[in-house]
């Protein structure tokens, strides 16, 4: 038996919108400052700029397969697939997290042979007020993405938000690179920060795919368990009820939650399932997130006995 959140249908497809149009306008802005980047790149020779246009480079093949995945994500279950396509939000989280981590090494292996070759560099000022001004659009595009991913709780927009505000911080970090160049004089300085970007976002893609892979091996985190089961606590008191095995995971949107309630042997069905139908909505509207709950009915008295001869005999209870 279960029970889904009780998020109004308005709302929720108010969020898909909302997200959908994020993600759009997310790409949009990511090609305009791939050509802006790789335009300043091109102008001054500079392997820091070189690397924030890699990360733009990144950037906006991610986003191309998050829109893809955002949309996958919010189709209805089909028979081939009971559960829906929630869990694709991982499976590209993961990929925009990768994708960063090949954008880091081709940054490294490029400014190391263009250091063994010579540093040339040109019009640096005009390539750092282009960087400068793509980092400042990211930087409003980042804070913008990230409110919209904690309101419509999206894992895809998180992932895309973090995404472009280390982008912005990168842009940032090559134009004060660029900047101690033209101060003074020492050109190591370019592939210097050039480096420093690339370790940058190594760390970030390889946060994201930890937090991906994490998703799609239905991690249960203690804090979400915590809260879980002290609203329990509350309801199951109220209820003259009892419960064990409880268990949780999340799509990327929802909180799957999976409790088994234990009822006197002398409580008639009806009455059981009415007790078990209010813990679900209860506990369902109390949640941070939307949520659904499965609810497995027991007998008090025998369960441990059916669970000790289920675990015996390896038939399912």
């Amino acid at each position: 038996m279960a029970s889904p959140s009780k998020v109004p249908l308005g709302k929720i497809e108010q969020q898909n919108r909302d997200a959908r149009f994020a993600m759009r306008l997310s790409l949009v802005i990511g090609v305009i400052m791939l050509f802006g980047k790789v335009a300043a790149y091109f102008i001054t020779g500079s392997s820091a700029i070189f690397s924030d246009a890699a990360e733009s480079v990144v950037h906006v093949v991610a986003v191309a397969f998050a829109v893809f995945s955002l949309w996958l994500s919010t189709r209805p279950a089909v028979p081939e697939f009971h559960y829906g396509f929630e869990r694709i939000t991982f499976f590209s989280a993961g990929f925009e997290g990768a994708m960063i981590v090949l954008a880091a090494g081709s940054i490294i292996v490029t400014t190391t042979q263009k250091w063994r070759h010579g540093l040339t560099l040109d019009r640096l000022g005009s390539g750092a007020v282009l960087i400068l001004a793509a980092g400042v659009l990211n930087a409003l595009l980042g804070w913008y993405l990230l409110r919209l991913s904690k309101r419509n709780h999206s894992l895809i927009l998180e992932a895309d938000s973090k995404h472009v505000l280390t982008d912005s911080w990168t842009s940032f970090g090559v134009v004060a690179g660029l900047r101690l160049v033209m101060t003074t004089g020492w050109k190591p300085f370019d592939p210097l920060v050039a480096y420093a970007v690339a370790v940058n976002i190594l760390w970030s893609g390889g946060r994201l795919m930890w937090h991906s892979m994490k998703g799609l091996l239905d991690y249960s985190d203690p804090g979400i368990g915590h809260e879980i089961r002290n609203r329990l606590d509350v309801i199951c008191d109220e209820l003259g009820v009892q419960y064990h095995g409880v268990r949780f995971r999340t799509t990327g949107y929802r909180q799957i939650i999976e409790v088994h309630l234990l009822f006197p042997h002398s409580m008639a069905l009806g009455d059981a399932h009415r007790l078990a139908t209010m813990l679900e909505e209860r506990l369902t509207m109390g949640m941070d997130v939307p949520a659904e709950v499965t609810t497995h009915l027991e007998s008090l008295e025998d369960h441990s006995e059916v669970h000790r001869l289920q675990h015996y005999t390896g038939r399912p209870d």
